[in-house]
């Protein structure tokens, strides 16, 4: 399945795009935020780009320099009302970048990214809607980790069995759950400047979030480190590196205490 970074603010359009697309693709979802792009480029290694301009006046505009520059390849969408859009026409690459003016209909999105990808619309559509016929949907996995290998062997590691999204950074990590609410949350514990605690403290905080679980994942393995960590009394906690076998043991037990 061909992967989306969709890059926008936290609104009911890009939650709406979210959905529709996540039908028929892997979408990991961006603020618009240059230095979050850079790293999420690396992470995700997108097919498609899609920007969301609505209420994106002050948008980073670096953002369309850096794809222009590193990532030529990469084919971009962006979307927006006609005023939105004309504010951002002068950074766009003519054969990289093509712009959807609202109000447009989530097919022609569709379309648009078929398109560009140069994938069979019908195919898409039919293997989309057996996908969602299939029983009991993957639970949905949110990684956080300041360390872009650490996400990506997570992400291998735990996706063929779980829907998984990855952040970067305990802010990043708020603004996807508010996006996408996930059933757990694998969670470092030495991360810079908002580190696992305070993380896991934000998510205690907001009425929405302080049920979800969350796993702490700590590279320190000294008894003093290990007593603060469950002093904070997660869902559970690993060492790095975590072995896969017994990580996805673990959150099974988690997700479905009648399996243990």
């Amino acid at each position: 399945m061909k992967k989306i970074l969709l890059i926008g603010k936290l609104n009911s359009v890009v939650k709406e795009t979210n959905t529709f697309l996540s039908q028929f693709f892997h979408v990991q979802l961006c603020s618009e935020n240059a230095g979050v792009l850079e790293g999420m480029m690396k992470i995700v290694n997108p097919d498609l780009v899609v920007i969301s301009l609505i209420g994106a006046y002050d948008i980073d505009t670096s953002i369309f320099f850096l794809l222009s520059d590193q990532y030529p390849q990469i084919p971009v969408l962006t979307i927006g009302t006609k005023e939105e859009c004309g504010a951002f026409l002068k950074y766009y690459e003519e054969r990289q970048f093509e712009n959807l003016v609202r109000p447009v209909e989530n097919t022609a999105i569709l379309n648009a990214a078929c398109r560009r990808l140069g994938l069979d619309q019908e195919k898409v559509e039919h293997d989309g809607m057996a996908g969602n016929k299939a029983p009991g949907g993957k639970k949905r996995i949110l990684v956080v980790d300041d360390n872009g290998t650490t996400l990506r062997t997570m992400k291998a590691m735990l996706e063929g069995d779980y829907e998984v999204a990855i952040a970067i950074s305990g802010a990043q990590a708020m603004t996807s759950i508010g996006k996408k609410r996930p059933d757990l949350i694998l969670l470092d514990y030495e991360m810079p400047v908002c580190d696992g605690r305070m993380t896991l403290e934000m998510i205690r905080a907001d009425e929405d979030m302080k049920d979800i679980p969350v796993v702490f994942l700590t590279a320190v393995n000294d008894r003093a480190n290990i007593e603060a960590v469950l002093k904070l009394k997660p869902a559970g906690y690993f060492l790095k590196p975590a072995l896969k076998d017994k990580l996805i043991a673990e959150i099974e037990k988690i997700l479905d205490p009648t399996k243990s």
